[in-house]
């Protein structure tokens, strides 16, 4: 018989599939003598009824006369070998998925043959035959719709009481491989989406529901799990463990993911139970208590950095209604809820926000400001008033982060602050009670309650702007307050009455950004976020402004302002033009974007050794570079707030002079230069030029007229060889930056003159030299050294000299081109399109 099954035939014709399955049937034990024929008859058929489906109908109905799929159960009961067990489930999956005809699909699943195969207890310690089954199952999951998954329930009185499919595979939900757990929940998904209501109640009830429950206790764990990982990187910096914090927040989003996918399928109570358990399990007892300290107390919670990212991703990704506004609410509330634990590392500076000196200086300027000032001040008071140190606001943690928190507090708190800005299932009321709505939206509020006649938002509307108004707490507010007091059992919120004030809210929102922008402290980076946020808030009016706010902005500026002054004498002067430019646009953008410019994920990183460590050499050109930019970045995005806070329009280029007159008896002009460039082989006057010798090689010495040049912003240092042919003209043969090269006589050898040379171009601006987290990496680069050999002491001391002068005159030149964006107000009338500046 079974050298008849491989005699010659087409293998594709209808009498192949009727052999191959008259074989079959006369199989009635599967040993090892035949299990390799009955493995190539379940392969032969698979491919048989595929390609009859395709071609000719004759062929299921050969498969429905014989009764294959019977024939299948027979021989699984009959076998005991675990490959025959993963060549039936794989036949099976091909059959499934490559199937077309509807008729052919009702029929597979129109007896129990298919519900046996799925409760056949098969050996799942195997784990290759756990994957053929996984596959198994999604491939019929993939065929569900509204008819043909009433075949695979059992209903009595018109209800689902079994559905083996659903039930067989969320007992792989967790399991330790993600490839299974990602293929159980597509099923699941291709379940809901079905849509049938029978099926929905199914999965709904207990003790199917536990599924959800279950699933957000898993990802609980993986948060805490997150939350280590971010840990032990703060310690130890590696490229490992970034990785595995990136790992783990693909799984954590991919996760969330999952749930918003489950909640759009449209299943009420399915909906709602995540929702419950997601506040229940993971916000209320675990991300909310965290915002009080800085880091996890013990393994089972959370650190402040975890939270506050994965607040974020919550609210981004699962678009529920009640739990963003639920989620709002709790924000505002002193919930006592949380657990008090002595060894938690409190935030020190809660509950009030604001530092202490902060708070001194509002109330010394509050004497000073007008009516609206003092209103403004009145109401900044009220918020800094201590309720109960046994009771904690999350809302005003989030503002402490933004005053008083350290670099990654800042970026995550902007962060949740423009998360919640951008929900847009967050009611707008909501977003108003939490100082966050937008000043244009506020107005159309307004005079929609103005047109409907509500007299309180006429009188708000056209009231004059020193005048006070009524403002109160939403009912949407009250409804979600009410929602927490009595769904969430244990849960006390204690709203105080000074906090029902939206304006209150943004009062606090705003002077905490304004005392984010005068912290020294703060990278560029997040300050850039905080003005993003700001120019949201505020699109395009002043009037939240008091005048202490605008003297703290006018005093960062003008500290700011000597910063980088000092970078006009410093080792990038000659390029401090191009960066200022660079930046001033790259600010405008960031902070008139439409959404901010990082994803959340980021501050959980690592943060990086940037050449401002203090292991760092802080004689680098590249550590110089560094802390140029970020002076730059703090300069432009403060020049632009000033800008902003006047009412004025944000220019697209700074104000700068374009181009400095050169002194007629400059080095440079004597030399013969007339464009602010010099390149190799440029044949210049030698007038005043120093005999040297250097060597580039060792042993091989070479001898050069040295020369330093600037013109205008520009500079470099020259080495250049007479012509024979024409005595007192020379061909540059080698150029370097004259800026930063901090020229030195050598202690013990006073012909020696040693001068540091650092790239010509601005090496931060060349992406391959950027790391992943896109910082420069500075230890890789290394600046050059010249040492220039003299004929005696005095032509070394001669050198240094002309060095040091044309120095002095380089960084004139560079101040002088500054002079219109430095002086704060003279650049803010400054008309852009004057013929004086580009």
């Amino acid at each position: 018989m079974w050298f008849s099954f491989w005699r010659s035939r087409d293998r594709l014709s209808l009498d192949e599939l009727r052999f191959i399955v008259d074989q079959l049937i006369k199989v009635q034990v599967v040993n090892e003598v035949n299990k390799e024929f009955v493995i190539e008859a379940l392969r032969s058929i698979a491919e048989l009824i595929t390609y009859g489906d395709q071609h000719d109908a004759a062929y299921f109905e050969v498969f429905m006369e014989k009764q294959v799929m019977g024939e299948f159960v027979r021989i699984l009961r009959i076998c005991k070998s675990l490959i025959v067990s993963r060549q039936l489930l794989q036949t099976m999956s091909i059959m499934i998925q490559n199937l077309k005809s509807d008729h052919s699909i009702y029929y597979m699943f129109s007896n129990e043959h298919v519900n046996y195969l799925i409760a056949y207890p098969f050996d799942f310690r195997n784990e290759e035959l756990l994957s053929y089954y996984i596959s198994f199952l999604r491939a019929i999951s993939g065929k569900l719709n509204k008819d043909t998954i009433s075949l695979l329930v059992k209903t009595e009185s018109e209800e689902v009481v079994d559905f083996p499919l659903y039930v067989e595979a969320i007992r792989f939900a967790f399991h330790e491989e993600s490839m299974i757990r990602t293929a159980v929940r597509a099923l699941t998904l291709n379940v809901y989406h079905v849509g049938d209501d029978t099926v929905n109640r199914f999965v709904s009830r207990t003790p199917h529901s536990d599924y959800f429950v279950n699933l957000i206790e898993f990802f609980r764990d993986r948060c805490i799990n997150l939350n280590s990982i971010v840990s032990n990187a703060k310690k130890s910096q590696s490229t490992e463990l970034s990785s595995s914090i990136l790992s783990a927040v693909d799984e954590i989003e991919d996760n969330l993911y999952y749930f918003s996918d489950v909640v759009s399928a449209g299943i009420p109570d399915v909906g709602r139970l995540i929702m419950d358990k997601v506040l229940r399990i993971l916000i209320f007892p675990l991300i909310l208590p965290s915002f009080s300290r800085t880091e996890a107390v013990k393994e089972s919670s959370l650190g402040a950095v975890t939270s506050l990212y994965l607040l974020c991703c919550i609210l981004r990704i699962v678009k529920i209604k009640d739990l963003a506004n639920i989620v709002a609410a709790a924000l505002l509330c002193y919930l006592e809820i949380f657990p008090e634990s002595s060894e938690a590392k409190l935030n020190g500076n809660l509950p009030s926000h604001a530092s202490s000196d902060v708070q001194s200086q509002n109330n010394d300027a509050s004497i000073q400001n007008s009516e609206s000032d003092t209103e403004n001040h009145t109401l900044h008071s009220a918020f800094n008033h201590n309720f109960s140190s046994m009771r904690f606001d999350p809302r005003e943690a989030l503002l402490s982060f933004v005053v008083s928190g350290d670099e990654v507090q800042v970026a995550g708190s902007l962060n949740v602050l423009a998360t919640l800005l951008q929900t847009k299932e967050l009611d707008e009321s909501m977003v108003d009670a939490l100082g966050i709505l937008p000043q244009r939206k506020q107005h159309k509020k307004k005079l929609l309650q103005a047109l409907v006649g509500e007299d309180s938002a006429e009188e708000q509307l056209f009231s004059s702007e020193g005048a006070k108004v009524k403002d109160g707490i939403s009912g949407e507010l009250d409804l979600y307050l009410q929602k927490l007091k009595q769904e969430y059992v244990g849960i006390s919120c204690a709203h105080p009455e000074v906090g029902a004030s939206p304006r209150v809210h943004r009062f606090q929102v705003l002077d905490s950004l304004v005392s984010l922008f005068c912290r020294p402290n703060i990278s560029a980076e997040a300050l850039w976020d905080g003005g993003w946020l700001l120019r949201q808030l505020l699109p395009y009016s002043k009037a939240e402004f008091n005048s202490h706010h605008l003297t703290l902005l006018t005093d960062s500026f003008h500290h700011c302002t000597a910063r980088v002054l000092e970078e006009a004498r410093g080792t990038w002067s000659d390029l401090l033009l191009g960066v200022i430019f660079d930046e001033w646009r790259k600010c405008k953008r960031a902070i008139e974007a439409s959404s901010p410019r990082k994803d959340p994920k980021c501050i959980l990183l690592p943060p990086f050794n940037s050449a401002n460590d203090e292991h760092a050499s802080s004689e680098s050109s590249f550590a110089a570079g560094e802390r140029m930019c970020e002076a730059v970045k703090v300069f432009a995005l403060l020049h632009h707030l000033h800008i902003f806070s006047l009412g004025k329009v944000l220019p697209d280029q700074p104000p700068v002079f374009s181009s400095v007159d050169t002194p007629e008896k400059s080095r440079a002009r004597i030399a013969g230069l007339h464009l602010p460039e010099l390149k190799t082989n440029t044949e210049i006057n030698l007038v005043g030029a120093i005999p040297c010798r250097i060597a580039f090689e060792r042993g091989k010495e070479r001898h050069f007229c040295f020369l330093a040049l600037s013109m205008g912003i520009s500079g470099w240092l020259v080495l250049a060889e007479e012509l024979p042919v024409k005595p007192g003209r020379g061909l540059v043969r080698v150029v370097a930056p004259l800026a930063g090269c901090k020229p030195r006589v050598d202690d013990k050898h006073l012909r020696w003159l040693h001068l540091r040379i650092r790239p010509s171009s601005f090496p931060f601006t060349d992406t391959a030299t950027y790391t992943a987290h896109g910082k420069v990496k500075s230890k890789a680069l290394v600046d050059g050294r010249w040492t220039l050999a003299f004929r005696d002491e005095k032509s070394c001391k001669n050198a240094m000299s002309m060095v040091v002068e044309e120095m002095e005159l380089q960084s004139c030149m560079v101040e002088k081109s500054l002079e219109p964006v430095l002086e704060l107000e003279q650049s803010t009338d400054h008309n852009v399109e004057d013929e004086s500046t580009v």
